[in-house]
């Protein structure tokens, strides 16, 4: 903010001509006032007080009394104990708006030939199932963070690494070969990824049938529980079969790998449709058939360099524990690889691909332990951004009800939820006759882009890190800390200028100087301006949901604004102008902040 900026300058100076001493700017503290004194801007005297040799109050009071000499955009002072509230000139307020205003992007940074190269990693899914709950949590965290970080300056590429192979995989094959009667999404109306799960639970109940049936036998030969429960999910002639599938898979078998195509093309032309709604966007995605092999690669190279070492079994281990960890395990004894190898690999790939500089990983909290381990061992493999990477560990998604489980297919799919979600907000919206007088197209679209903000608001407004409840119906309120609340706001002031614009009202772009302003105006032009630095801060901090609450403050502070004061029925021509020219702008900033969490802002509701 410019005004914070040329106050700094003249507090510098003033600290100079008083008491003879020079300080950095960075001892200079300005921060907000709070809203039970007066003043706009708060300036901490504390560091300069063995530079003045006075008491707090005294070496306030003098630099108030600078201030206000000296530089035109402090207009008055007050001081409460060590600290000088400084009341900004009204005109400076002004100026600061017409600067907002003539920054289509007001806040952002664009990225230069040299700017750095963030590769951000999210979304992950697994090719023997829907995307679920868990999934959105992750597709909007990571999606967000790439418009936050390309909002502070950054190149950003999106990446995906689709998890396509593995006993997991393995499992949906074989219950499809066994049990599906040749169904294919066509044949049976569904979406390939929802085909593809569904054989993933029968195979997971076709297997706890055998266990049940193998322990009953072997507790009747005299085992106990445990022992039968162990003895028979190794016996059972199911699992066996899906582990022989994944040796033939690895082994390049013709008729696995056909069978593997066909149904992960199912998949993938599912993942695209539900990737397409939720507004998620991809510039490179990577598969780990692809990336397993480089991974074994690497893992070999680091063996012969004396990073790893190999157990008599065959496997090969990293010895961790001078790092204050322990051994991990990297190649199992039949040589086939685990999640670790793949992460190695894939970075391999991504590092011919791009000039990395810096590597986020959008990962769950249960995976914190593996991404410390991935930092040293893509350090010590000789990776430049290895020991910088950053996990983004986000918790977990529970419902009301509980939590969830994709074995049992007691999962949340992200495809039904975001439909209910939508038909929520048509029901919500018709309720409230916010849809009269639209086409249904125009209906339709308004409840998509209501659905779904409600959606993408509730999730992001939480601080990643912690586990969170989704509750859909609280997410959709006209009113309080919700997405429509925002959206609604933001329509609201979008018919208030088309009414200016009707009436032949113009806004200048640059209005002129010497209207009166009320102390709400001139605090919702601050917290307008406040974005810049909100941006600044949730790209320093990975947090979408500083962006999110700071959206959600200022629509409240517009909203007491609307309430109070005349906007097109005021009768003070300059005065009508300035309002219009600062709604316009706080819907500026709406519809940025909403931009970088990746909801849309309709224009009519």
């Amino acid at each position: 903010m410019v005004i914070e900026q040329q106050i700094t300058g003249s507090v510098i100076a003033g600290i100079k001509e008083l008491y003879g001493a020079d300080v950095a700017e960075a001892q200079v503290q300005l921060q907000k006032t709070k809203k039970e004194f007066k003043g706009h801007l708060t300036l901490v005297v504390f560091p300069f007080l063995r530079m003045s040799k006075k008491s707090p109050e005294q070496t306030a009071q003098e630099l108030g009394e600078y201030l206000v000499k000296n530089e035109p955009a402090v207009a008055e002072f007050n001081v409460i104990k060590g600290f000088l509230n400084l009341t900004v000139a009204s005109g400076c307020w002004i100026d600061l708006l017409n600067e907002i205003n003539a920054a289509s992007e007001y806040g952002f940074t664009k990225a230069t030939e040299n700017s750095p190269l963030v590769m951000i990693e999210y979304s992950s899914p697994n090719t023997n199932k829907p995307l679920h709950l868990g999934h959105v949590r992750n597709n909007l965290l990571g999606y967000s963070l790439s418009k936050i970080m390309e909002a502070n300056g950054n190149k950003v590429v999106k990446t995906n690494i689709v998890n396509d192979r593995g006993i997991h995989i393995c499992k949906s094959m074989l219950a499809w070969k066994k049990y599906g009667n040749g169904e294919t999404p066509e044949s049976t109306g569904k979406k390939g990824d929802h085909l593809v799960g569904d054989y993933y639970v029968s195979f997971d109940k076709h297997y706890k049938a055998e266990v049940k049936e193998l322990m009953a036998k072997f507790q009747s030969e005299g085992m106990n529980e445990e022992e039968a429960k162990a003895k028979a999910e190794a016996e059972s002639p199911l699992m066996k079969e899906a582990r022989e599938m994944l040796v033939k898979w690895e082994a390049n078998d013709p008729e696995v790998r056909a069978l593997w195509k066909k149904m992960n093309d199912w998949v993938y032309a599912g993942f695209d449709e539900t990737y397409r709604m939720m507004g998620v966007t991809f510039d490179k995605i990577y598969y780990e058939s692809n990336t397993y092999l480089e991974g074994k690669e690497k893992v070999m190279e680091g063996l012969e360099k004396g990073f790893f070492y190999r157990k008599e079994d065959g496997s090969v281990w990293a010895d961790l524990t001078g790092e204050g960890l322990d051994h991990k395990l990297l190649l199992r004894a039949d040589g086939t690889s685990v999640y670790m190898t793949q992460d190695i690999g894939t970075a391999k790939l991504r590092f011919a691909d791009y000039p990395i500089d810096k590597m986020i990983y959008v990962v769950g909290n249960e995976q914190n332990y593996h991404f410390q381990v991935l930092s040293i061992l893509l350090d010590k493999l000789g990776f430049e951004w290895g020991k910088g990477l950053v996990h983004f560990s986000y918790g977990m998604v529970e419902l009301p009800e509980g939590k969830m489980k994709s074995r049992e297919g007691t999962v949340v799919d992200a495809d039904d939820l975001m439909a209910e979600m939508i038909d929520t907000a048509k029901e919500t919206s018709n309720e409230l006759g916010k849809l009269d007088g639209l086409t249904k197209e125009e209906a339709d679209n308004i409840a998509r882009i209501v659905g779904l903000g409600a959606l993408k608001y509730f999730i992001l407004k939480v601080d990643a890190r912690k586990n969170m409840t989704f509750n859909p119906k609280e997410s959709i309120d006209f009113n309080g800390n919700t997405g429509p609340f925002i959206q609604y706001t933001y329509a609201r002031i979008q018919s208030v200028l088309r009414k200016a614009k009707e009436a032949g009202i113009e806004i200048p772009a640059q209005l002129p100087a010497g209207i009166e302003l009320s102390e709400k105006e001139e605090g919702l032009i601050q917290m307008v301006a406040d974005f810049a630095a909100i941006v600044k801060q949730a790209g320093e901090d990975y947090s979408p949901s500083i962006i999110a609450n700071y959206t959600y403050d200022l629509v409240k502070e517009y909203n007491q604004f609307y309430h109070d004061f005349s906007i097109l029925r005021e009768e003070n021509e300059a005065v009508k102008v300035f309002r219009l020219a600062l709604s316009e702008n706080v819907a500026k900033v709406v519809r940025l902040g909403m931009g970088l969490l990746g909801i849309e802002v309709p224009d009519r509701m």
